[in-house]
């Protein structure tokens, strides 16, 4: 066998199929897969589905870390050349082929390829679908997809080199991509490289099994230091899949956390013990790595922290590596580099606060002097370096429902209900983006305003229906009501299994964001079961129901009714269809941005239902398109901005929607139902999973086109008489809690 792959497994089903596909469909088959169960059994059920496809070989070990597994895969080896696989990475199908002709043709010690990191199982990945569409989140610059590494060898070959200069050259090139170039010191690793297996045998070369993290650190150092031979191709690409689960299935590199300082000391211990020799060009490298870390991290952290941890009993570690760097490594540094090295060698903490402390102020000047969104950056330093250190405002509440675009939800429902329970107790601030009339005095702001970043810094009550920004930090004494804004029917966070219609970053970013909340309204059993289980939240929750269906059951809404629909112009004798649909995950202008592409033939129905019926189009607030209505005046009516669809609810005799939760509210009105759901296959099957099942739980029936939807609604008394026992169970089990009181029933236990 010429190769050899070793698969360490730790039990990561949900990733490995997709990496043993890809060895699958490589384009070179001389190879035996090696794979290596720790710490669970062997999945033999997967085994055996690839064993027409592949030479695979599975062993069982009781050795833990994956340093020690890959140890044991070497001895079961058969092949001239091995290759290292983590069982939730994948590779290119050329990506064997490529670096094996290239071993081959130059009897190379290693080759490498590219590597390339994705947050995307493998089918997203290869079909090159996987764009990146923000749901009003920022993008997180420390785990972008953008590949880590730089692949320049630096330098060029000419006609007169010979042999040697050539070899010589492709080594030191070798260095630079495999150690300088990744994008920092955590991303060192074996994986990408396929090494000829007497060139380890010959030189020792193993993994550290006394390390459980960064064990790739002194084998790769060595090899680079001891290879005689090696060169790289861009073409092998390698995908390092970036885990978007951090929480439930972390990666070795996720699981650590940011305080691993300790875990780095031990594994740059086997660097120094494997490669003495300081001046060394894989040891220089190296070295340099550990620098940046210890200038942009460690300094820092000894400046920001004087507990004795950073202080006390890292900083004297921190010594000692400093004073062991050469000549050679400090002379590839920049000045700064050096000054902050040389005093964290003589433990200087007061120097390394002032060094450290003026390039964060050089740092922040140069963004808001230079950088693209200068503003922007000044508000959260103000935010950070101002606002936060200023006194909290005891009596003051945050509103904010959807992002600022709207008075309304939940908050809208808590304000107006504290000021009638409390009139005068509290100072009230509005995030919106326009200017509104509102029942009680309130402070308006715009979103992202000077005044918005100081409010969020220092008022007591935050009240928000949608996640804070990334920014926010929660200031001891703060309570932070979270009301949300729906009953779920589409999958949620950590019930995900993939993330395409958002930030990879979204689980991360949702379960710290939601750390912050004291309090998440539940309106039912349902949205109880979820939330706990999607946002790993396990805070109080309100079981009152949405203080946003209040209006739903209050004892004047006939009569609140009557003046909204006269307020928006509606004939009294005219019954009202709701339509309400939702965006799709994969249709979109830009990020925050989506399509809709009006599937409902207005002019049809206008032309059988318009003696009875006029349409109100309500489309979700994502939705950048504006429906053209011309010619349907006076039977449509697009209410798509309208601040508060609670009170189209009230006005609508009927509701058409498709995916939105917008059903599970409209419920509690116990009105017909219809869903239009012309797309059911494709957003079932390949946008999003849903939490119910369509076809059986719905509280009406699902409809495809205008014709069925207008025949439903001319025969809407036998439709209902039909889903009349499904209504039923389906209100007792999503409306069950609503009374008309979760305004006052939420305030009284988060207010006190």
């Amino acid at each position: 066998m010429d190769i050899s792959i070793i698969v360490p497994y730790h039990g990561e089903d949900i990733y490995v199929r997709d990496c043993l596909d890809s060895l699958c469909e490589q384009t070179y088959d001389k190879f035996e897969v090696i794979f290596v169960a720790s710490e669970v059994d062997i999945p033999n059920e997967i085994i055996e589905s690839y064993k027409d496809k592949l030479d695979i070989k599975a062993y069982h070990t009781d050795a833990s870390h994956v340093s020690a597994v890959r140890n044991e895969g070497l001895t079961y080896a058969t092949g001239e050349y091995v290759v290292f696989l983590d069982c939730d990475d994948y590779l290119d199908e050329s990506y064997i082929s490529r670096l094996h002709s290239l071993c081959v043709s130059e009897d190379l010690d290693f080759a490498f390829g590219y590597i390339e990191h994705t947050w995307y199982k493998r089918s997203i990945f290869m079909d090159k679908t996987a764009e990146t569409v923000s749901d009003e989140e920022e993008s997180d610059e420390e785990e972008s997809e953008e590949t880590d590494e730089n692949f320049q060898f630096d330098f060029e070959i000419n006609d007169s080199d010979s042999d040697e200069v050539i070899r010589q050259k492709k080594l030191a090139g070798a260095g630079k991509v495999l150690i300088y170039n990744r994008k920092s010191i955590q991303r060192i690793t074996a994986l990408g490289v396929m090494f000829n297996k007497s060139f380890i045998e010959k030189n020792d070369i193993t993994f550290p099994e006394n390390l459980k993290y960064y064990s790739d650190w002194a084998f790769i150092c060595k090899a680079v230091d001891v290879a005689e031979k090696c060169d790289g191709d861009k073409q092998a690409k390698y995908i390092k899949r970036i885990h978007n689960n951090p929480i439930h299935f972390p990666s070795l590199v996720q699981e650590i956390g940011k305080d691993d300082f300790e875990l780095r000391d031990k594994a740059y211990a086997e660097v120094k013990s494997v490669v003495r020799d300081n001046t060394c060009d894989a040891r220089v490298k190296f070295d340099v790595k550990l620098i940046n870390y210890l200038v942009s991290e460690a300094a820092p952290a000894v400046r920001k922290n004087e507990d004795k941890t950073w202080r006390k009993k890292r900083l004297p570690v921190m010594s000692n590596m400093c004073k062991e760097f050469s000549g050679k490594t400090l002379r590839e540094i920049k000045f700064y580099k050096r000054r902050v090295i040389k005093a964290i060698a003589a433990g200087d903490i007061k120097k390394i606060c002032k060094l450290t402390g003026r390039k964060n102020l050089i740092n922040w000047g140069v963004r808001i002097l230079l950088g693209p969104d200068r503003l922007k950056i000044m508000k959260e330093f103000n935010y950070k370096h101002r606002y936060l250190k200023q006194p909290m405002l005891d009596n003051v509440v945050l509103l904010e429902s959807f992002f600022g675009k709207s008075y309304s939800d939940s908050p809208k429902y808590i304000f107006e209900k504290l000021n009638e329970l409390y009139p005068g107790k509290y100072e009230y601030v509005w995030i919106l983006d326009k200017k509104t009339k509102l029942p009680y005095p309130a402070k308006q702001i715009k979103r992202f305003s000077f005044a918005y970043y100081k409010y969020l810094a220092r008022a007591k009550y935050i009240v928000f229906n949608s996640r804070q920004p990334k920014f926010f930090v929660k200031r001891k004494g703060n309570i932070f009501l979270e009301t949300w804004h729906g009953t779920p029917l589409k999958k949620l966070v950590f019930d995900m299994e993939e993330v395409v219609s958002a930030s990879p970053m979204y689980k991360k970013t949702f379960y710290i964001q939601s750390r912050s909340w004291d309090y998440l309204v539940a309106a039912n059993g349902f949205s109880e079961e979820v939330f706990k289980r999607a946002f790993v939240y396990d805070k109080p929750m309100l079981k009152f129901g949405y203080p946003r269906n209040d209006i739903l059951h209050a004892d004047d809404r006939e009569i609140i009714a009557m003046d909204i629909k006269k307020r928006v112009g509606i004939p009294k004798d005219k019954k009202v269809i709701l339509y309400a649909p939702t965006w799709r995950d994969d249709e979109y202008y830009e990020q925050g941005k989506y399509k809709f592409d009006l599937k409902l033939d207005l002019r049809q129905m206008q032309e059988r239902l318009s003696d009875e019926y006029v349409v109100i189009l309500r489309t979700h607030y994502f939705i950048a398109d504006n429906l053209d209505v011309t010619g349907l005046e006076g039977f449509v009516y697009n209410l798509s901005k309208y601040d508060d669809i609670a009170e189209l609810y009230l006005i609508s005799d009927i509701l058409i929607t498709d995916y939105s939760s917008v059903f599970f509210d409209y419920a509690n009105l116990k009105r017909p139902m219809l869903f239009f759901t012309y797309d059911l296959d494709k957003y079932r099957d390949v946008l999003r999973g849903f939490y119910i099942d369509m076809e059986k739980e719905l509280p009406g029936p699902l409809v495809f086109t205008t014709d069925e939807i207008i025949e439903t609604i001319e025969n809407i008394d036998s439709v209902s008489a039909k889903y009349a026992a499904v209504y039923d169970e389906f209100y007792e089990r999503f409306c069950g809690w609503e009374d008309g009181h979760a305004s006052e029933n939420c305030i009284k236990t988060v207010f006190k």
